[in-house]
């Protein structure tokens, strides 16, 4: 397993998209009322806070130099009844804005699970799982903090910064020039190290979303990798992934370490210059010692508005960037979509039919080619033939998991492009080799195939496949809760308990892609029973490699490199002497030898 087989899927230098933002900003609107009373308590706390030098300032000019007592406990009443005020209006705000914050993570995270469940094979043919996880998982928490608290913060120091400089002015406008000369200054600096600390933490991302797409890969394969004894060597590049995080996270601080303190210093650059100009103006008598105490809160007062916006931007950055890739994903478009004139398909009799059908990936490479049969309802048809000789591609095919790239499959007459996937899925059950069991109990997975299914029609449903005689040996029977993936079943119990799904679901054609394959013999023996039973009156398509399980098809179909070349029962194919006689010879070769 190399390193370069992570895909490196985002890109490091993306601008600000004001379009994205905008359709970020759509999510926003059913919460209007809410985001306008959150405007409204931020104003009056920005207001409330910002009164507190001023109000130092009356005190140390008008009441303490006079010894005026009532004066003072006047102002510091008022002090201390804005800050009240700031304080309850800063709570409600907080908590009006991660209520909404959260509604909006909540409907995204539900379009984004809705929308993964329309894409098709191709797209999770093409990407790890571990990516699709980075992006639904933590692309949509890094939106937390902007939603709760980003947004309404930066209006809040934009309007701090506003009310405070125009506070100031009135105050005295000569030194409210000293303090914003040191603005520039603060401008150089972002406009320096913004860039690099952007691009260092977008790298710290990417390196993290590489390594939680490797580790999603090595949790799925473990038992493959302790059979083969590689431990060690996932063990060494999850290390070295791991490494290149804590590499490019460091070179991110260092670069950080270089901003903030720098930030800080011109901050205290600005007092110093309040207070040398400030002594000036002391001395000539044109300010008074509650100006300049007052300007040196209101110099602090600005400079943490200032400090949060320059943060603010590499934040938005982060969360812009998980916003593009979300709606990136929201944006795919599924190649197996429904017609806009599709019509929902009637209750069918089970007649499938390829019309010179082709198929491929890649043009150079066809997967089928001018592939023609019609099948009658009920019967059943086995499909064999060397790996990717096309087996599976069929029976895709049928389900519509891929279209043809030129032909139709039709079903009862349909052209299946022209009916709707949920009325043409509906009627078709689809078992496949690694039979998948979800965390839940027994009872749950079987009753996947119809969920308002009763308990008896379940246990009719296991009973006929042969799967309830284990069942009903565990300690809890049906309400037996099973681990993800089925880890407590053997891979013979899961495949009973799939064809118990997918009878009870009473499709009207049947596919089992290799289903039996992993099948010990003994466990073959009972589901052939059940077998039987379930493919009775259904079309049924069966790719097997054991001949033992198709040899009572109704026909026998070899492919091979994307064309059926031959075609008929298991007696009429071995006289052939053909392509399936020789499989047929060998396979019965190996059993005797075993």
């Amino acid at each position: 397993m190399l390193k370069n087989r992570l895909i490196d899927d985002e890109e490091l230098e993306k601008p600000f998209d004001m379009d994205q933002f905008k359709r970020l900003v759509r999510y926003m609107k059913p919460y209007r009322k809410q985001i306008v009373i959150t405007l409204i308590l931020m104003m009056v706390a920005a207001v409330c806070g910002l009164l507190g030098p001023y109000f130092l300032q009356i005190a140390i000019d008008d009441y303490i130099e006079v010894a005026d007592y009532r004066g003072l406990t006047i102002i510091t009443m008022l002090y201390l009844a804005t800050n009240l005020v700031n304080m309850v209006c800063m709570r409600q705000r907080v908590y009006i804005m991660s209520s909404v914050g959260q509604k909006i993570l909540y409907r995204i995270r539900q379009d984004l699970f809705e929308h993964i469940q329309t894409l098709s094979f191709t797209f999770y043919d093409s990407r790890p799982a571990g990516k699709i996880l980075v992006r639904i998982i933590n692309d949509v928490n890094s939106l937390g903090d902007l939603l709760t608290n980003g947004i309404i913060n930066v209006l809040t120091d934009v309007f701090t910064l506003i009310i405070a400089i125009v506070i100031m002015a009135y105050i005295d406008a000569r030194l409210t020039l000293v303090t914003l000369c040191t603005v520039p200054l603060l401008m150089i600096l972002v406009g320096l190290l913004k860039r690099r600390i952007r691009r260092r933490w977008q790298e710290v991302r990417k390196k993290s979303s590489n390594m939680n797409a490797y580790l999603h890969e090595n949790l799925a394969g473990m038992r493959v990798t302790q059979a083969f004894v590689r431990q060690k060597e996932t063990r060494d590049l999850y290390n070295e992934l791991s490494g290149d995080i804590f590499t490019t996270w460091m070179h991110a601080i260092r670069v950080n370490n270089l901003f903030w303190p720098g930030i800080e210093l011109i901050g205290v650059l600005g007092v110093v210059l309040v207070y040398v100009f400030g002594m000036r103006f002391l001395d000539a008598g044109t300010v008074t010692v509650g100006v300049l105490v007052a300007f040196t809160g209101y110099v602090w007062r600005i400079w943490q508005p200032i400090n949060n916006l320059a943060n603010f931007y590499n934040s938005l950055l982060v969360a812009m960037a998980s916003t593009e890739r979300i709606f990136e994903l929201l944006d795919t478009k599924p190649d197996i979509k429904d017609d806009p004139d599709a019509y929902e398909l009637p209750e069918i009799k089970g007649e499938v039919r390829f019309d010179n059908l082709q198929f491929y990936y890649d043009p150079e490479k066809p997967v089928l080619e001018y592939v023609d049969f019609t099948v009658k309802p009920g019967e059943t048809i086995a499909l064999v033939g060397p790996t990717g000789a096309g087996k599976s591609t069929i029976v895709n095919l049928i389900s519509r998991f891929y279209d043809p790239v030129k032909g139709k499959v039709l079903i009862d007459g349909h052209d299946i492009k022209k009916v709707t996937l949920d009325s043409l899925r509906k009627q078709m059950g689809v078992m496949l080799q690694d039979s998948f069991i979800f965390s839940g109990t027994i009872m749950d997975n079987i009753r996947y195939g119809k969920l308002d299914a009763t308990d008896e029609e379940v246990m009719n449903a296991a009973r006929a496949v042969h799967a309830h005689e284990f069942i009903s040996q565990m300690e809890k029977g049906y309400y037996t809760e099973v681990n993800e993936r089925g880890s407590k079943l053997s891979q013979g119990q899961k495949q009973l308990i799939s064809f118990a799904r997918a009878l009870l679901a009473d499709p009207r054609i049947l596919i089992l892609d290799e289903a039996t394959s992993s099948i010990d013999t003994q466990t073959e023996i009972l589901v052939q029973k059940g077998l039987e039973r379930l493919l009775k009156g259904r079309t049924s398509f069966v790719i097997a490699h054991r001949l033992s399980t198709i040899r009572n098809a109704d026909r026998i179909m070899v492919v091979d490199q994307g064309t059926i070349i031959e075609a008929g029962s298991h007696e009429e194919l071995l006289a052939q002497k053909g392509a399936y006689y020789d499989l047929y010879k060998a396979q019965y070769k190996y059993l005797n030898a075993v």
